[in-house]
């Protein structure tokens, strides 16, 4: 069966412009090309990332927390429903005609309300002693009509209940008469006039004529005139009886309150359900209808998503559930990360200062058309990426492709790139949690996790001024996730410099890698701008020259 749904093109957690506006440029690309691919994130999107969505008019797209399989992704459809008020011959009719061993019980509003399974209507079968006392069950005389496919000869009203038993007019006159009460419905066959009539006279309120019996018109004219039923049906008095047992409303043997799942369930969370509980199929319900099945013979081999990851390759900054998920492509421009697949894919990656550089030429190199806002977005991540062209990451390659998308977009460069920063350099109402994860990227580095945040500002001053509580959260970061460390770069736009913060161990790796007095939370390095090429790279080789000399 051809897979019909879409592959993701996303970005890392804590996504940056170039995460968010690069995952949005290929999705464009693959879609031109005939693909079936969304764009889509792994987290918030930052003020800066906003302001370039709001200023080229997109929409932000689609959040995924996770890739985790969950009950939609197994959801199966569910057209075959009954309705709590159906009857058992129904049920049993639904059941035959679509080989079904379950069917899900729904109020007149589509609310779940029960679920009925075969052994069910097969422990009704085996617990029948006798025929139901239908008065208690609260059936309608038009169920009874139905269920033996009954000639109305005199009509009541269908719609009541009925409110006596239901007897078989057998043996001698005497017996009949001993036993038939007021309201009873009672089922006779070819039998004589005086019988029928004396049946009429009981007061009952149903009169069954079976196997199309002879009815003489004396015996309809007091039928009439004390408002009560006379029905004939082609089946024998054995069978009518039976189908009239049938006549049981379904919610009288539904099991209610069934257990059921959620589509945002987990799969790995119902799993205990489904062992405890070993029903075959399982109601899906959203805000209580019913959406959908979930069969626990379909639940061993979910169909995987299919994701393109762009803008990194190390399976610690993918989204989570990664390892669940199908990579089909990989396009960055970082540092390879050891990310394994189980098949070879196609990968795409240079030494550019940005992921929409590589983007944006491989359109062009397909020659297909990059819309205005499309060339926008791209234009953004370059801007910021290598923060205005001052970054070392930058190369000639992302200016000439940056020159060609302003082009395209129809904005100045200059002007454009430093609205765009000053939007996303102030933080607001951000709380030193928040600071101290934006952006934020882990790497393994020797055989330390290290994770490194960076936010970009025109005024390191006001970030400064936290640094304590800053500290704190690094701190509490580092305890709950079990990373060695924890780096917040907190890199000056405008004078081109970053203060480095630090919490965790061993410190001696921060003074080793740049050359400084590590003993307090935080160094100042002029000329530092890039996480990828001028910090990462010096702690790797740190890594090894504190290993030799131990």
């Amino acid at each position: 069966m051809k897979n019909t749904k879409p592959i993701y093109s996303i970005g890392h957690r804590n996504p940056d412009t170039d995460s968010i506006c690069s995952a949005i440029g290929y999705a464009h690309l693959k879609q031109a090309l005939g693909e079936n691919v969304v764009p889509a994130r792994a987290g918030k999107v930052n003020a800066e990332t906003k302001f370039a969505l709001d200023y080229f008019h997109v929409e932000q797209p689609l959040l995924l927390t996770d890739l985790y399989p969950r009950v939609k992704d197994v959801l199966l459809d569910c057209k075959i429903v009954v309705k709590q008020h159906d009857t058992l011959r129904q049920l049993g009719e639904i059941m035959r005609d679509h080989d079904l061993r379950s069917v899900p019980v729904t109020d007149s509003k589509g609310i779940l309300v029960g679920i009925v399974t075969v052994s069910d209507l097969a422990k009704r079968y085996f617990q029948e002693l006798g025929m139901a006392n239908l008065a208690d069950m609260r059936v309608r005389y038009r169920d009874i009509i139905a269920a033996i496919d009954a000639n109305v000869l005199v009509g009541g009203v269908e719609s009541d209940f009925i409110k006596g038993e239901v007897r078989i007019a057998a043996g001698s006159l005497q017996s009949i008469k001993a036993h038939i009460k007021e309201n009873d419905i009672v089922l006779i066959g070819d039998r004589h006039d005086e019988t029928m009539i004396d049946c009429v006279k009981q007061g009952i309120s149903v009169l069954i004529i079976t196997g199309d019996g002879r009815v003489t018109p004396d015996v309809l004219e007091e039928a009439e005139s004390r408002g009560m039923f006379v029905l004939s049906t082609p089946y024998d008095t054995y069978t009518a009886a039976r189908l009239i047992n049938q006549c049981v409303p379904v919610r009288r043997i539904m099991h209610q309150d069934p257990v059921c799942f959620k589509p945002l369930d987990l799969l790995s969370d119902i799993k205990g359900t489904m062992e405890e509980t070993s029903y075959r199929n399982y109601p899906v319900v959203e805000n209580g209808r019913l959406v959908g099945l979930v069969s626990r013979d379909e639940l061993t081999m979910p169909e995987r998503d299919r994701v393109i990851l762009v803008d990194h390759n190390e399976r610690g900054q993918a989204v989570e559930g990664i390892e669940e998920a199908k990579i089909v492509e990989i396009v960055d421009h970082h540092r390879l990360g050891g990310i394994q697949t189980s098949e070879p894919i196609y990968t795409h990656a240079e030494p550019v200062g940005c992921t929409a550089t590589i983007v944006a030429n491989m359109h062009w190199h397909r020659d297909i058309d990059i819309p205005q806002s499309i060339a926008g977005l791209l234009l953004s991540a370059i801007l910021s990426d290598t923060v205005l062209f001052k970054s070392p990451t930058c190369t000639s390659y992302d200016k000439k492709t940056a020159e060609r998308l302003a082009e395209i977009a129809g904005v100045d460069i200059q002007e454009y790139g430093l609205a765009m920063l000053k939007a996303g350099s102030g933080i607001g109402d951000m709380t030193p949690m928040e600071i101290a994860k934006n952006d934020l990227k882990e790497f393994t580095i020797g055989d330390y996790r290290i994770i490194v945040s960076q936010i970009s500002v025109m005024d390191p001053k006001e970030v400064m001024d936290l640094e304590p509580q800053l500290i704190e959260a690094m701190t509490t970061i580092c305890e709950k996730e079990g990373f060695d460390m924890s780096l917040v770069m907190v890199t000056d736009i405008l004078e081109e410099a970053t203060y480095l913060l630090y919490t965790g161990s061993p410190k001696t790796l921060i003074g080793e890698a740049f050359k400084k007095d590590a003993s307090g939370t935080h160094v100042y390095l002029p000329g530092v701008m890039s996480r990828k090429k001028q910090i990462i790279p010096p702690l790797s080789e740190a890594v090894k020259r504190i290993k030799e000399k131990k």
